[in-house]
Protein backbone atom coordinates (compact mmCIF):
# COMPACT_ATOMS: atom_id res chain seq x y z
CA UNK A 1 0.00 0.00 0.00
CA UNK A 2 2.84 2.34 0.89
CA UNK A 3 4.48 1.69 -2.48
CA UNK A 4 1.28 2.61 -4.27
CA UNK A 5 0.98 5.83 -2.28
CA UNK A 6 4.59 6.67 -3.07
CA UNK A 7 3.95 6.17 -6.79
CA UNK A 8 0.87 8.40 -6.59
CA UNK A 9 2.80 11.07 -4.70
CA UNK A 10 5.66 11.01 -7.21
CA UNK A 11 3.21 11.20 -10.09
CA UNK A 12 1.60 14.28 -8.55
CA UNK A 13 5.01 15.87 -7.94
CA UNK A 14 6.10 15.26 -11.54
CA UNK A 15 2.77 16.53 -12.89
CA UNK A 16 3.00 19.73 -10.86
CA UNK A 17 6.66 20.20 -11.80
CA UNK A 18 5.69 19.86 -15.47
CA UNK A 19 2.76 22.29 -15.21
CA UNK A 20 4.78 24.89 -13.32
CA UNK A 21 8.28 24.64 -14.80
CA UNK A 22 8.35 22.92 -18.22
CA UNK A 23 9.78 25.31 -20.85
CA UNK A 24 7.22 26.80 -23.26
CA UNK A 25 7.72 29.39 -26.02
CA UNK A 26 5.50 32.06 -24.46
CA UNK A 27 6.37 34.69 -21.84
CA UNK A 28 2.89 36.05 -21.03
CA UNK A 29 2.41 39.71 -20.19
CA UNK A 30 -0.35 40.90 -17.85
CA UNK A 31 -3.09 43.13 -19.25
CA UNK A 32 -6.65 44.14 -18.42
CA UNK A 33 -9.31 42.56 -20.62
CA UNK A 34 -12.54 44.52 -21.09
CA UNK A 35 -15.62 42.92 -19.58
CA UNK A 36 -17.21 40.70 -22.20
CA UNK A 37 -20.76 41.98 -22.70
CA UNK A 38 -21.54 39.13 -25.07
CA UNK A 39 -24.00 39.06 -27.95
CA UNK A 40 -26.19 42.01 -27.00
CA UNK A 41 -27.24 45.30 -28.58
CA UNK A 42 -25.58 45.71 -31.98
CA UNK A 43 -24.35 42.11 -31.69
CA UNK A 44 -27.64 40.42 -30.85
CA UNK A 45 -27.72 36.74 -31.84
CA UNK A 46 -29.38 35.94 -35.16
CA UNK A 47 -29.40 33.22 -37.83
CA UNK A 48 -28.63 35.34 -40.90
CA UNK A 49 -25.59 33.27 -41.91
CA UNK A 50 -27.37 29.95 -41.55
CA UNK A 51 -28.32 29.36 -45.19
CA UNK A 52 -25.98 29.95 -48.11
CA UNK A 53 -24.78 28.74 -51.48
CA UNK A 54 -21.65 26.63 -51.08
CA UNK A 55 -18.75 27.41 -53.41
CA UNK A 56 -16.61 24.30 -53.31
CA UNK A 57 -12.81 24.05 -53.43
CA UNK A 58 -12.11 20.45 -54.42
CA UNK A 59 -9.51 19.02 -52.05
CA UNK A 60 -8.44 22.46 -50.80
CA UNK A 61 -9.60 24.49 -47.80
CA UNK A 62 -9.10 27.63 -45.78
CA UNK A 63 -10.32 30.48 -47.99
CA UNK A 64 -8.94 33.04 -45.53
CA UNK A 65 -9.61 35.97 -47.88
CA UNK A 66 -11.33 36.60 -51.19
CA UNK A 67 -11.44 39.50 -53.63
CA UNK A 68 -13.14 40.29 -56.92
CA UNK A 69 -10.63 40.50 -59.77
CA UNK A 70 -10.70 43.22 -62.45
CA UNK A 71 -12.31 40.73 -64.87
CA UNK A 72 -15.16 40.07 -62.42
CA UNK A 73 -14.13 36.60 -61.25
CA UNK A 74 -13.75 35.83 -57.57
CA UNK A 75 -10.28 34.98 -56.24
CA UNK A 76 -9.53 33.25 -52.96
CA UNK A 77 -6.43 32.20 -51.05
CA UNK A 78 -6.19 28.60 -49.84
CA UNK A 79 -4.50 26.77 -46.99
CA UNK A 80 -2.55 24.68 -49.49
CA UNK A 81 -0.71 27.69 -50.93
CA UNK A 82 -2.77 28.10 -54.10
CA UNK A 83 -5.01 30.83 -55.41
CA UNK A 84 -8.44 29.70 -56.57
CA UNK A 85 -10.85 31.26 -59.06
CA UNK A 86 -14.61 31.12 -59.55
CA UNK A 87 -15.75 32.57 -62.90
CA UNK A 88 -19.15 34.09 -63.54
CA UNK A 89 -21.75 32.23 -61.48
CA UNK A 90 -19.78 28.98 -61.08
CA UNK A 91 -19.83 27.19 -57.74
CA UNK A 92 -16.77 24.98 -58.31
CA UNK A 93 -13.42 26.69 -57.84
CA UNK A 94 -10.38 26.19 -60.08
CA UNK A 95 -6.82 26.53 -58.71
CA UNK A 96 -4.83 28.79 -61.04
CA UNK A 97 -1.62 29.92 -59.31
CA UNK A 98 0.59 28.26 -56.72
CA UNK A 99 2.28 30.83 -54.51
CA UNK A 100 3.50 28.49 -51.76
CA UNK A 101 3.45 29.07 -48.02
CA UNK A 102 0.14 30.26 -46.58
CA UNK A 103 -1.42 33.16 -48.50
CA UNK A 104 -3.78 35.11 -46.25
CA UNK A 105 -4.60 38.65 -47.43
CA UNK A 106 -5.03 39.46 -51.13
CA UNK A 107 -5.84 42.69 -53.00
CA UNK A 108 -5.57 44.02 -56.55
CA UNK A 109 -3.88 47.30 -57.45
CA UNK A 110 -4.97 49.60 -60.27
CA UNK A 111 -2.66 47.88 -62.76
CA UNK A 112 -4.19 44.46 -62.13
CA UNK A 113 -1.34 43.11 -59.99
CA UNK A 114 -2.43 40.88 -57.11
CA UNK A 115 -0.64 41.63 -53.84
CA UNK A 116 -0.46 38.77 -51.36
CA UNK A 117 0.25 38.79 -47.63
CA UNK A 118 1.85 35.35 -47.29
CA UNK A 119 2.27 34.34 -43.66
CA UNK A 120 5.28 32.15 -44.44
CA UNK A 121 7.18 34.31 -46.92
CA UNK A 122 6.20 38.00 -46.60
CA UNK A 123 4.61 40.42 -49.06
CA UNK A 124 4.34 38.97 -52.57
CA UNK A 125 3.16 40.25 -55.95
CA UNK A 126 1.55 38.24 -58.73
CA UNK A 127 1.74 40.47 -61.79
CA UNK A 128 -1.04 40.81 -64.31
CA UNK A 129 1.14 38.72 -66.65
CA UNK A 130 1.59 35.92 -64.11
CA UNK A 131 5.05 36.68 -62.71
CA UNK A 132 5.38 35.93 -58.97
CA UNK A 133 7.89 37.79 -56.80
CA UNK A 134 8.50 38.14 -53.08
CA UNK A 135 8.79 41.86 -52.45
CA UNK A 136 9.15 42.51 -48.69
CA UNK A 137 10.68 40.11 -46.17
CA UNK A 138 12.24 42.57 -43.69
CA UNK A 139 11.30 46.03 -42.45
CA UNK A 140 13.28 48.29 -40.13
CA UNK A 141 15.77 45.51 -39.54
CA UNK A 142 13.09 43.06 -38.36
CA UNK A 143 12.01 40.06 -40.43
CA UNK A 144 8.40 39.88 -41.56
CA UNK A 145 7.35 36.73 -39.71
CA UNK A 146 3.58 36.66 -40.16
CA UNK A 147 2.27 38.75 -43.06
CA UNK A 148 -1.48 38.63 -42.55
CA UNK A 149 -3.66 41.06 -44.51
CA UNK A 150 -3.05 43.60 -47.25
CA UNK A 151 -4.83 46.61 -48.74
CA UNK A 152 -3.96 49.01 -51.55
CA UNK A 153 -4.45 52.73 -51.00
CA UNK A 154 -5.57 54.96 -53.91
CA UNK A 155 -2.05 56.42 -54.16
CA UNK A 156 -0.69 52.94 -54.91
CA UNK A 157 0.98 52.36 -51.56
CA UNK A 158 0.60 48.90 -50.03
CA UNK A 159 -0.40 48.46 -46.39
CA UNK A 160 -0.03 45.07 -44.76
CA UNK A 161 0.00 43.66 -41.26
CA UNK A 162 2.84 41.68 -39.71
CA UNK A 163 0.70 40.01 -37.06
CA UNK A 164 3.51 38.74 -34.86
CA UNK A 165 7.22 39.46 -34.86
CA UNK A 166 7.58 36.88 -32.06
CA UNK A 167 5.88 33.81 -33.48
CA UNK A 168 6.56 33.06 -37.13
CA UNK A 169 3.80 31.08 -38.79
CA UNK A 170 6.39 29.08 -40.76
CA UNK A 171 8.20 28.03 -37.56
CA UNK A 172 5.08 26.26 -36.33
CA UNK A 173 3.93 25.14 -39.77
CA UNK A 174 0.57 26.68 -38.88
CA UNK A 175 -0.88 30.17 -38.89
CA UNK A 176 -3.40 29.13 -36.24
CA UNK A 177 -0.80 27.69 -33.86
CA UNK A 178 1.36 30.81 -34.10
CA UNK A 179 -1.64 33.12 -33.60
CA UNK A 180 -2.77 31.25 -30.48
CA UNK A 181 0.72 31.61 -28.98
CA UNK A 182 0.86 35.33 -29.75
CA UNK A 183 -2.58 36.04 -28.30
CA UNK A 184 -1.84 33.97 -25.19
CA UNK A 185 1.44 35.81 -24.63
CA UNK A 186 -0.05 39.26 -25.33
CA UNK A 187 3.33 40.97 -25.74
CA UNK A 188 2.09 43.65 -28.18
CA UNK A 189 4.61 42.91 -30.93
CA UNK A 190 2.39 43.19 -34.03
CA UNK A 191 2.80 45.99 -36.55
CA UNK A 192 1.45 47.49 -39.79
CA UNK A 193 3.81 48.21 -42.67
CA UNK A 194 3.58 50.65 -45.57
CA UNK A 195 5.34 49.67 -48.78
CA UNK A 196 5.77 52.16 -51.63
CA UNK A 197 6.32 50.32 -54.95
CA UNK A 198 7.51 53.56 -56.58
CA UNK A 199 10.46 53.97 -54.20
CA UNK A 200 10.75 50.35 -53.06
CA UNK A 201 10.77 51.60 -49.45
CA UNK A 202 8.94 49.83 -46.64
CA UNK A 203 8.42 51.31 -43.20
CA UNK A 204 6.47 50.55 -40.02
CA UNK A 205 3.49 52.89 -39.54
CA UNK A 206 1.85 51.21 -36.53
CA UNK A 207 3.41 49.04 -33.82
CA UNK A 208 2.71 47.74 -30.33
CA UNK A 209 -0.36 45.76 -31.43
CA UNK A 210 -1.51 42.42 -30.08
CA UNK A 211 -1.79 40.34 -33.23
CA UNK A 212 -2.36 43.00 -35.88
CA UNK A 213 -4.65 41.42 -38.43
CA UNK A 214 -7.11 42.85 -40.96
CA UNK A 215 -6.27 45.97 -42.98
CA UNK A 216 -8.65 47.98 -45.18
CA UNK A 217 -7.96 51.21 -47.07
CA UNK A 218 -10.31 54.17 -47.32
CA UNK A 219 -11.21 54.70 -51.00
CA UNK A 220 -10.53 58.43 -50.55
CA UNK A 221 -7.00 57.68 -49.34
CA UNK A 222 -7.30 59.30 -45.92
CA UNK A 223 -6.93 56.34 -43.56
CA UNK A 224 -6.64 52.62 -43.07
CA UNK A 225 -8.59 50.45 -40.64
CA UNK A 226 -6.69 47.79 -38.70
CA UNK A 227 -8.05 44.92 -36.61
CA UNK A 228 -6.19 44.18 -33.39
CA UNK A 229 -7.28 40.61 -32.73
CA UNK A 230 -5.88 40.18 -29.22
CA UNK A 231 -7.57 43.34 -27.92
CA UNK A 232 -10.98 42.79 -29.60
CA UNK A 233 -10.89 46.14 -31.40
CA UNK A 234 -10.39 48.05 -34.67
CA UNK A 235 -8.17 51.08 -35.18
CA UNK A 236 -8.35 53.96 -37.64
CA UNK A 237 -4.88 55.12 -38.68
CA UNK A 238 -4.65 58.30 -40.74
CA UNK A 239 -2.31 58.12 -43.74
CA UNK A 240 -2.85 61.60 -45.22
CA UNK A 241 -4.05 65.06 -44.29
CA UNK A 242 -3.57 67.03 -41.07
CA UNK A 243 -3.94 63.92 -38.87
CA UNK A 244 -1.49 61.75 -40.82
CA UNK A 245 0.33 59.36 -38.50
CA UNK A 246 -2.31 59.48 -35.76
CA UNK A 247 -4.41 56.50 -34.68
CA UNK A 248 -7.65 56.04 -32.78
CA UNK A 249 -9.82 53.08 -31.77
CA UNK A 250 -13.21 53.27 -33.52
CA UNK A 251 -14.82 50.09 -32.16
CA UNK A 252 -13.76 47.95 -29.21
CA UNK A 253 -14.89 45.25 -26.80
CA UNK A 254 -16.11 43.06 -29.65
CA UNK A 255 -17.72 39.77 -28.56
CA UNK A 256 -15.11 37.73 -30.44
CA UNK A 257 -11.71 37.83 -32.11
CA UNK A 258 -11.71 40.19 -35.12
CA UNK A 259 -9.84 38.92 -38.15
CA UNK A 260 -9.87 40.52 -41.60
CA UNK A 261 -11.23 43.98 -42.35
CA UNK A 262 -12.36 44.45 -45.95
CA UNK A 263 -13.88 47.37 -47.80
CA UNK A 264 -17.40 46.63 -49.00
CA UNK A 265 -20.07 48.67 -50.78
CA UNK A 266 -21.98 51.78 -49.66
CA UNK A 267 -19.50 52.76 -46.96
CA UNK A 268 -19.32 49.33 -45.35
CA UNK A 269 -16.18 47.86 -43.82
CA UNK A 270 -16.61 44.17 -43.10
CA UNK A 271 -15.01 42.52 -40.07
CA UNK A 272 -14.81 38.77 -39.69
CA UNK A 273 -15.22 37.49 -36.12
CA UNK A 274 -13.33 34.21 -36.23
CA UNK A 275 -14.37 32.88 -32.83
CA UNK A 276 -16.14 33.93 -29.64
CA UNK A 277 -13.89 35.21 -26.88
CA UNK A 278 -12.28 32.81 -24.43
CA UNK A 279 -13.56 33.35 -20.90
CA UNK A 280 -10.50 31.74 -19.35
CA UNK A 281 -8.14 34.03 -21.29
CA UNK A 282 -10.13 37.07 -20.19
CA UNK A 283 -10.24 35.88 -16.57
CA UNK A 284 -6.48 35.26 -16.55
CA UNK A 285 -5.52 38.40 -18.48
CA UNK A 286 -3.73 39.78 -15.43
CA UNK A 287 -2.20 36.42 -14.46
CA UNK A 288 0.85 35.71 -16.67
CA UNK A 289 1.92 32.72 -14.56
CA UNK A 290 -1.35 30.87 -15.03
CA UNK A 291 -1.46 31.64 -18.75
CA UNK A 292 1.93 29.98 -19.00
CA UNK A 293 0.48 26.96 -17.19
CA UNK A 294 -2.31 26.85 -19.80
CA UNK A 295 0.29 26.48 -22.56
CA UNK A 296 1.61 23.36 -20.81
CA UNK A 297 -1.79 21.65 -20.91
CA UNK A 298 -2.59 19.14 -23.66
CA UNK A 299 -3.55 20.93 -26.88
CA UNK A 300 -7.17 19.77 -26.62
CA UNK A 301 -7.49 21.56 -23.26
CA UNK A 302 -6.15 24.93 -24.41
CA UNK A 303 -8.31 27.78 -25.79
CA UNK A 304 -8.97 27.39 -29.51
CA UNK A 305 -11.28 28.56 -32.28
CA UNK A 306 -14.92 27.69 -31.56
CA UNK A 307 -17.44 26.82 -34.33
CA UNK A 308 -19.42 30.07 -34.38
CA UNK A 309 -19.97 32.16 -37.51
CA UNK A 310 -20.12 35.96 -37.36
CA UNK A 311 -19.35 38.96 -39.55
CA UNK A 312 -20.20 42.59 -38.91
CA UNK A 313 -20.08 45.70 -41.06
CA UNK A 314 -19.19 49.10 -39.66
CA UNK A 315 -18.90 52.57 -41.15
CA UNK A 316 -15.69 54.59 -41.12
CA UNK A 317 -16.43 55.81 -37.59
CA UNK A 318 -17.17 52.40 -36.09
CA UNK A 319 -20.97 52.44 -36.20
CA UNK A 320 -22.33 48.91 -36.65
CA UNK A 321 -24.29 48.65 -39.91
CA UNK A 322 -24.73 44.88 -40.26
CA UNK A 323 -24.57 41.94 -37.86
CA UNK A 324 -24.77 38.48 -39.44
CA UNK A 325 -24.37 35.30 -37.42
CA UNK A 326 -24.45 31.51 -37.53
CA UNK A 327 -24.44 30.49 -33.84
CA UNK A 328 -24.67 26.80 -34.70
CA UNK A 329 -21.67 26.93 -36.99
CA UNK A 330 -23.17 26.43 -40.45
CA UNK A 331 -20.56 29.01 -41.46
CA UNK A 332 -17.60 28.84 -39.10
CA UNK A 333 -14.14 30.21 -38.34
CA UNK A 334 -15.35 33.26 -40.27
CA UNK A 335 -12.50 35.57 -41.25
CA UNK A 336 -14.19 38.24 -43.37
CA UNK A 337 -16.31 39.20 -46.37
CA UNK A 338 -15.77 39.91 -50.04
CA UNK A 339 -18.68 42.01 -51.30
CA UNK A 340 -19.82 42.41 -54.90
CA UNK A 341 -22.86 44.17 -56.33
CA UNK A 342 -25.11 41.15 -55.77
CA UNK A 343 -23.45 38.94 -53.15
CA UNK A 344 -21.36 38.76 -50.03
CA UNK A 345 -18.87 35.91 -49.78
CA UNK A 346 -17.96 34.90 -46.23
CA UNK A 347 -14.42 33.58 -45.93
CA UNK A 348 -13.10 31.09 -43.40
CA UNK A 349 -9.93 30.04 -41.64
CA UNK A 350 -10.51 26.32 -42.15
CA UNK A 351 -13.70 25.58 -44.13
CA UNK A 352 -13.44 23.66 -47.46
CA UNK A 353 -15.83 26.13 -49.11
CA UNK A 354 -16.81 29.77 -49.52
CA UNK A 355 -20.26 30.73 -48.27
CA UNK A 356 -22.18 32.95 -50.73
CA UNK A 357 -25.20 35.04 -49.67
CA UNK A 358 -27.60 37.01 -51.85
CA UNK A 359 -27.61 40.61 -50.63
CA UNK A 360 -31.26 41.10 -51.62
CA UNK A 361 -32.24 38.13 -49.45
CA UNK A 362 -30.33 39.67 -46.55
CA UNK A 363 -32.11 42.99 -47.10
CA UNK A 364 -28.94 44.84 -48.08
CA UNK A 365 -28.43 47.49 -50.72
Amino acid sequence: MRAVLNIIALTIVFALAYLFFWPVPVEPVGWKAPVNLGYVGDFEINQKLKSFDKLTMGDMSGPEAAVQSPDGSLISATHEGWLMRWDDDQTVGVPFAEVGGRPLGIDFDAAGNLWIANAYTGLMKLSATGDLTTVVTEVDGVAVRYADDVAIAPNGKIYFSDASTRFAAADYDSTLAASLLDILEHSDNGRVIEYDPASNIARTVMSGLTFSNGVAADPAGQFILVAETGEYRVWKHWISGAQAGKSEVIIDNLPGFPDNVHLGKNGRYWIGITSPRSQILDDLAGEPFWRKVIQRLPEAMRPNVLPYGMVVAIDANGKVLENLQAPNGEAYATTGVAETDDYIYVTSLTAPFLARYNKHTLGMQ
